[in-house]
């Protein structure tokens, strides 16, 4: 039976039945190891290039690599569709049970793939397959992730409490590097190439098994269960953010007025960047990851800094701050990176190409400036799940939110490393390619300025009637104590 917001408790009880750091770790646990299990190819996609597809061409295998790994991203808003339309209808915590198993599987699957020297042209394609699981699993698993810790917290510390599902992409990041790095020291680059890359695929077999466990001790979300039981749900999602041409409006401001822009500093700042130090100055391995992953460690708590300070001043502040300051700085930062690789020695690479070599970089100095690169994603990515939370209305929200942002996050993200690429083997300059984040940015800068409305005043409770903290049940946990008040 439905329980109004003045009088039902059935909404309330299933709230406190544990505290908000539980909903946050439960949900932050499952989303670290779905972003590690999407992020294994990114990082070792110049890798893959020698090991899934044709020899002869060291470029062309380089493109089709990133290339592969931009098929996860081509797919992510449709799989935001699709599971958005279950998370209105059914419900938050199914759809983020189900996403999370398909992303296992499909990665675990990636561990058991083989190669291009043992079954020639059908390991390629097998490969961009498990890619486009992957990219479907994802394109839902993000956005019942941000609602659901959203829906948990209260009003005024909404961009706290989601920064820390924010965090969860890097962290993410930062264990792909961590694993990889310590298979290929320990183990050699010869059992590494034969058999060692497969383990940090299967492992997230295990990862994922330990986060369902996990998960599947939460509830749903108090607000959700609240608008479900009052008949105020959708029945048609699709309809209501498509058809409907203000809702269309909002989908479409996000993208161009905060994901797009967003996605692009984000993938610039932590792939790219390590892409750049391998690919284009051809750092070792172990001084790229050690350079990326310590920058990355340094930086990762000022999600949590700047979500708490959106609370404060403003979503629009931050995550368009972060844009501008990219924009102006990435080509002196991309300079100051070439300067600080070192002295360069002729070398050949995996394919036995002739390149120049450089084995002494200055890390500290290329720790500094990557590490100020992720300080400008921590400015984009921390507030950006609240404010999209706030952006749209309960009925709709799983579907609305997700489609901007996949579309900014899987096209205008997940492709920049293959056209950034691209671009600086047409103009045949290696920084060539940062015309693409810049221009991006750019424009993400002034349409979220100057179209987009500042959104941490609004109170997303007040659509299921308020909170309701006065109306704690005798021996209930109080809100205040679970919001840490």
């Amino acid at each position: 039976m439905a329980t109004t917001p003045a009088t039902g408790t059935s909404d309330q009880q299933s709230v406190y039945k544990y505290k908000l750091p539980f909903v946050i770790g439960a949900s932050a646990a499952g989303t670290t190891i779905e972003w590690y299990d999407f992020y294994l190819y990114g990082v070792l996609a110049s890798f893959f290039a020698t090991q899934f597809f044709p020899p002869g061409n060291e470029v062309a295998a380089l493109l089709s690599s990133l290339a592969a790994f931009g098929a996860g991203f081509a797919v992510r808003p449709f799989g935001a569709a699709f599971f958005g339309r279950i998370g209105d209808i059914v419900g938050r915590k199914f759809t983020f049970l189900v996403t999370i198993t398909l992303m296992g599987l499909s990665t675990a699957a990636v561990g058991l793939l083989p190669t291009y020297s043992q079954i020639g042209i059908l390991a390629p394609i097998l490969l961009v397959f498990l890619r486009l699981l992957q990219g479907l699993a994802l394109g839902g698993e993000y956005g019942g992730a941000a609602i659901y810790v959203a829906e948990h917290s209260p009003d005024h510390k909404r961009g706290f409490y989601t920064s820390w599902i924010q965090t969860t992409a890097t962290v993410g990041l930062l264990m792909a590097l961590t694993v990889i790095l310590i298979f290929r020291v320990s183990m050699g680059d010869q059992q590494f190439r034969e058999f060692g890359w497969r383990i940090p695929f299967l492992f997230s077999a295990v990862l994922v098994a330990m986060a369902l466990y996990v998960r599947l001790r939460l509830r749903e979300t108090p607000l959700f269960t609240r608008l479900k039981d009052a008949g105020q749900s959708s029945t048609s999602p699709w309809r209501e953010s498509f058809g409907n041409a203000p809702n269309r409006r909002l989908i479409l401001l996000a993208l161009f007025g905060m994901t797009a822009g967003q996605a692009v500093v984000w993938y610039q700042g932590q792939f790219q960047a390590l892409f750049f130090l391998q690919n284009t100055l051809n750092i070792p391995f172990q001084d790229s990851y050690l350079i990326t992953g310590v920058a990355i460690a340094l930086a990762t708590p000022f999600f949590l800094f700047f979500g708490r300070l959106s609370d404060t001043i403003g979503r629009k502040p931050i995550i368009l701050g972060g844009c501008l300051l990219a924009a102006i700085t990435y080509i002196p930062i991309y300079i100051l990176m070439t300067n600080f690789a070192g002295p360069g020695t002729p070398g050949t690479n995996a394919a036995g190409a002739a390149i120049t070599l450089h084995t002494t970089p200055n890390h500290l100095a290329l720790i500094a400036l990557i590490f100020i690169q992720v300080l400008y994603v921590t400015m984009v990515y921390g507030p950006i799940a609240a404010f999209l939370v706030e952006y749209f209305p309960a009925r709709i929200r799983y579907t609305s939110l997700s489609i901007p942002y996949h579309i900014g996050n899987g096209w205008f993200g997940g492709f920049l490393p293959l056209i950034f690429t691209a671009l600086a083997v047409a103009f045949a300059n290696p920084l060539a390619g940062l015309a693409y984040p810049i221009i991006v940015a750019l424009m993400t800068a002034f349409i979220g300025w100057r179209f987009v409305r500042e959104t941490k005043d609004v109170r997303i409770w007040d659509e299921v009637g308020g909170e309701q903290e006065q109306k704690v049940p005798a021996g209930a946990i109080n809100a205040d104590s679970i919001a840490g008040a």
